[in-house]
């Protein structure tokens, strides 16, 4: 029988307050994994196992990749049951391995007991399983220092378990357990990171998102939601909010100075947000503590510390900047690896593009943004925006 060990990161050194995090972690993992079939959970020892109910078919390559995805897990590994004796060990074990050692060149065995009445120490166990797998496998090497594979037996209360292979976890803490936060999410690089490094120290995120038909397509709304999809992996559920800022923008452009109008646009969006957190917290659900951007210092105009401040001015809530102080090659790079890169890439713009001035305010100052603001009805226009905003659950 193979079954799947998921060992705790974060969460083990959690101390009175591991059960909440875990009860968080166990059903964010049975959403993940709800549509490959039943299976069992069992914790022991900060280790999640999961075991596939019944006789039928599981795909547990699948289920180790969904895994591997879920903030709070360190490591995940997909592991033969076997009895607690060396010698069965060996017999139903070695077949086990040949999938993982047959092409490989080197090899080393760790192993762990954490039931002492083994009659095994671990070095003993190290060394005899050692030998058993060079008998059975002679091209292989032993490498300590730098193995191709490293062979895992861990002989614990129930049963020993043998793992060719160890998966990195996502690591972090369960998304959830930190509350609920709301992202401002372009079709950019930078939001959907934010959104990845913010999900891994524990938030749920819900996300909104602005166009400006005519001005904005079809297609950069698609964009946005094929982002949300490649991040449902990462951050469980999520439901977006995409709002209508078209009559937004005109009014900034025919009120405002046009070296103004970034800020103006960006205190608008942010406004925005304060209009749906409200509308959340009167109805008493889903209530946000917080907003997500993927700003970083100094990389545009509208991201220097005097217009971060005027952005910050208009928020009735604390705003998350997880990007703050990342350079766009680690952005870039966080991006490829969770699968966002290339959506984010595709030229389809979203509505920050629309009406860039040319020569941006890089220091503004918030009273000379507020006088801006009020040659228009700012208040009506969001609202309305907000009121029409579509919704849509991934």
């Amino acid at each position: 029988m193979e079954i799947i060990m998921a060992k705790y990161g974060e969460i083990a050194l959690k101390g009175l307050n591991k059960r909440t995090f875990e009860n968080i972690l166990i059903k964010n993992i049975k959403k993940t994994l709800a549509d490959l079939g039943e299976f069992n959970y069992d914790r022991i020892q900060s280790t999640l196992y999961i075991e596939p109910k019944g006789k039928g078919n599981v795909d547990l390559d699948e289920t180790v990749a969904r895994l591997s995805k879920v903030f709070g897990l360190a490591a995940i590994q997909k592991c033969k049951v076997l009895p607690k004796d060396f010698n069965a060990i060996i017999k139903d074990g070695m077949p086990y391995l040949e999938k993982s050692l047959n092409h490989a060149k080197s090899f080393k065995v760790e192993a762990k007991r954490s039931d002492k009445t083994f009659p095994m120490n671990t070095p003993q166990i190290q060394k005899e399983l050692g030998g058993e797998i060079l008998n059975a496998f002679p091209h292989l090497k032993v490498d300590v220092h730098n193995p191709e594979v490293v062979i895992l037996l861990e002989i614990r209360d129930k049963a020993a378990y043998l793992n060719p292979e160890r998966i990195t976890g996502a690591g972090g803490i369960p998304v959830g357990s930190s509350g609920a936060s709301l992202l401002m999410l372009s079709g950019g690089l930078d939001s959907p990171v934010a959104a990845y490094m913010i999900a891994k120290r524990g938030l749920r995120i819900d996300a909104l998102h602005f166009q400006s038909p005519p001005y904005t397509s079809e297609r950069a709304l698609m964009k946005v939601e094929s982002l949300c999809a490649a991040l449902k992996s990462y951050l469980i559920n999520t439901r977006l909010h995409c709002v209508e800022f078209t009559e937004v923008q005109e009014a900034i452009r025919d009120n405002c100075p046009e070296e103004y109008s970034t800020v103006v646009l960006r205190r608008m969006m942010i406004k925005a947000a304060n209009l749906l957190y409200r509308q959340k917290l009167e109805r008493g659900n889903n209530v946000y503590g917080g907003l997500i951007t993927g700003e970083c210092l100094g990389q545009v105009a509208s991201q220097t510390l005097s217009a971060i401040a005027c952005t910050d001015a208009a928020a009735e809530l604390p705003v998350l900047r997880p990007l703050i102080g990342m350079d766009k090659t680690e952005i870039i790079a966080i991006a490829r690896k969770i699968g966002t890169f290339d959506i984010s890439v595709l030229p389809y713009e979203d509505c920050c593009t629309v009406f860039t001035p040319k020569h941006p305010k890089t220091n503004p100052k918030l009273k000379d943004v507020e006088n801006i603001e009020s040659r228009f009805d700012y208040y009506k226009l969001v609202t309305n925006a907000v009121n029409k905003a579509q919704i849509k659950d991934f």
